[in-house]
């Protein structure tokens, strides 16, 4: 299932390049080109869920890929420093784009709260 209007579904099928940092059957993660940390990467499932909601309610196997694909990318990217999974949900959430995704930070000491 994918949105043609989606900015992640149209980067999913390759009509807009990416920096990918890891792409299998299900997850597809590649470098954000405004980063927020010197370690930035966005997280997506394939398939299109506007939110992690959506995401929860409507396929839990899927949830599980992401979370693994963010487990992969801690290990690949060497992040035992540490690192944060942001999911940004809804306008008050700071979505900006409804094709849920997670933000992976790191590559410096992050503080809390975040803003």
């Amino acid at each position: 299932m994918s949105d043609s209007d989606c900015l992640f579904c149209r980067i999913v099928a390759g009509d807009i390049p990416s920096t990918q940092v890891l792409n299998n059957d299900h997850v597809l993660a590649f470098r954000d080109i405004a980063p927020q940390a010197p370690v930035h990467i966005v997280v997506i499932p394939k398939a299109h869920f506007a939110n992690i909601v959506e995401l929860g309610a409507g396929d839990a196997t899927q949830a599980g890929e992401l979370m693994a694909a963010i487990s992969t990318i801690a290990t690949q990217e060497d992040l035992a420093d540490g690192f944060r999974v942001v999911f940004n949900t809804g306008s008050d959430g700071g979505q900006t784009v409804e094709h849920v995704h997670a933000h992976v930070l790191a590559g410096r000491s992050l503080t809390w709260p975040p803003g």
